[in-house]
């Protein structure tokens, strides 16, 4: 497998944000939970971009998205008994 070249990146991460986009507009938190409103777009990402970078940025914004809650809501540390 090659690497993508510049035209390549931008498709691939124009498809992601349009996916990610869809799932905001719906309220999804969760990269697992597609809904059906957003199949045909993780379908676009997913052929617009290598599977490895597909699964980097699965988790990337779940990442981001945990780190962004932890911010809002705190956390609790845990405590030694």
């Amino acid at each position: 497998m090659s690497f993508p070249d510049r035209a390549q990146r931008k498709t691939c991460w124009d498809s992601r944000d349009r996916y990610w986009e869809c799932l905001d507009s719906h309220n999804i938190r969760d990269s697992s939970r597609i809904p059906k409103e957003c199949t045909e777009f993780r379908k676009i990402f997913e052929k617009s971009c290598p599977p490895k970078w597909v699964t980097h940025f699965d988790r990337k914004r779940d990442y981001e998205l945990f780190k962004e809650k932890m911010q809002k809501e705190g956390f609790e540390p845990i405590r030694e008994t």
